[in-house]
């Protein structure tokens, strides 16, 4: 499904909210959108603005799968096996786009909260190509400073690579299917195509715009570096606090190419949908880690912890260091993980309550914790922001090696019956 098509989909099964109040883009729409964190929203009438805007559709794992056509319990696996086997997508010929002008302002691009610098693009992907290294997919945040000027966050990662290599054109697409969505957020490395992990997902096919192979986009934008710099921030960041203000580099954009009615994909910045982007993609990167030292059953990158600086990781303990093992390997996994509870596969990752009871009733504080100072997330305000120094913890919560299993377990009940055969 490509994005126009997903947001059917989610119209048709009652998923969707439709908003036909006339709404603005400066804070009205990103604080409907926080309100209403978990439901994908259908702005129709945007003011001063002929393009709708569509927001938190994939806001919940539950709105990710049904993207991708998987069940909920396949997303590590569907999505760990598309890592390791990429699949080359096909280039078909571009339909149904239109050249518009290269003016910013005509799009419904949001002011999101008053400390913002500016509207920021948050939902773009950006699609960079190198003649050796192929194609990259990337998501990287936009602050718009002129009609046809954005300052771009860049990290020193695949696409400031891929700049460095004199590849100064590249494309912008917003308003991208769930596989691409979810690919582009997986950190792989040069020389390993994110668009193939979309397509090994699910058929994910090229068109070319402008001289760029692209995914199916509602927009996308042709843009170039100009070798300038400029002031980027403040944007409130994946933590829910501001990141800081800092010179990064400013792209032209050089070429608009919009399907018909277009639809504007919105993310907000720290809200479920920007969380669900960033953490569920480590996921897979921690479970194959962990499972070269010892059996993982599930991973899950928690929600309180930002969707990034926390795991729980739930193994199949077979040895007395299987918990030290699997910390040590999740660090590995996940390099910006700062916090990593281990649990045995009897307790549901997925239920906070669960795990808290595991550090209850199976930790001890002076023989359970693994500590090390290390570099961790530019994104955690509490570490050491210029070199990023932070201390990493892991809480081995699995039962005390030689202590008898079935003193730590919660017996079952003892019959097997119905409430509602005993109800009026």
């Amino acid at each position: 499904m490509n994005f126009r098509e997903f947001v059917k989909l989610l119209d048709e099964k009652g998923l969707l909210m439709r908003i036909k109040r006339p709404v603005d883009i400066k804070h009205e729409i990103s604080t409907l959108m926080e309100q209403v964190n978990e439901k994908p929203l259908f702005f129709e009438k945007v003011k001063g603005h002929s393009i709708p805007v569509v927001a938190n559709v994939c806001s919940t794992r539950e709105l990710v799968v049904l993207g991708l056509g998987i069940k909920p319990n396949e997303i590590i696996t569907k999505l760990a096996k598309a890592i390791e086997n990429p699949k080359e997508p096909k280039v078909v010929k571009a339909k149904g786009y239109r050249e518009a002008p290269t003016d910013l302002t005509k799009l419904p691009i949001l002011l999101h909260y008053p400390l913002d610098g500016g509207p920021y693009i948050s939902s773009g992907v950006i699609i960079a190509h190198d003649p050796e290294l192929g194609l990259n997919a990337s998501f990287h945040r936009m602050m718009v400073i002129a009609k046809d000027k954005i300052v771009m966050r860049i990290l020193q990662r695949d696409f400031d690579a891929f700049l460095k290599r004199s590849n100064k054109e590249f494309a912008i697409c917003i308003g991208n299917s769930m596989p691409v969505l979810v690919a582009s957020a997986v950190s792989v490395g040069p020389g390993k195509s994110e668009l193939g992990i979309a397509n090994a997902l699910a058929e994910t096919n090229l068109i070319e715009l402008g001289g760029h192979k692209v995914p199916e986009a509602e927009i996308v934008m042709i843009a170039e570096m100009t070798g300038e710099e400029h002031d980027e921030g403040p944007f409130l960041d994946l933590t829910g606090t501001p990141d800081i203000v800092r010179k990064q580099r400013v792209a032209r954009i050089k070429q608009v190419f919009m399907k018909e009615n277009p639809l504007y994909h919105a993310l907000l910045p720290g809200g479920l949908e920007h969380k669900i982007l960033m953490g569920m993609p480590r996921e897979p990167t921690i479970f194959r880690e962990v499972s070269k030292v010892c059996k993982c059953k599930d991973v899950l990158i928690t929600p309180g912890g930002c969707s990034w600086l926390h795991a729980v990781v739930s193994i199949k303990k077979k040895n007395p260091d299987d918990g030290r093992k699997a910390i040590e390997a999740a660090f590995k996994g996940h390099k910006s993980l700062k916090h990593v509870w281990v649990v045995d596969d009897d307790i549901n990752i997925h239920n906070p309550h669960e795990v808290e009871w595991a550090m209850a009733t199976r930790f001890q504080g002076d023989r359970d914790i693994v500590t090390k100072k290390e570099k961790g997330s530019s994104l955690d305000p509490s570490s050491e922001l210029e070199t990023r120094m932070t201390t990493k913890m892991g809480f081995d919560l699995t039962i005390p090696a030689g202590r008898d299993p079935k003193d730590f377990k919660k017996p079952e009940l003892p019959m097997k019956l119905n409430v509602k055969d005993y109800l009026a």
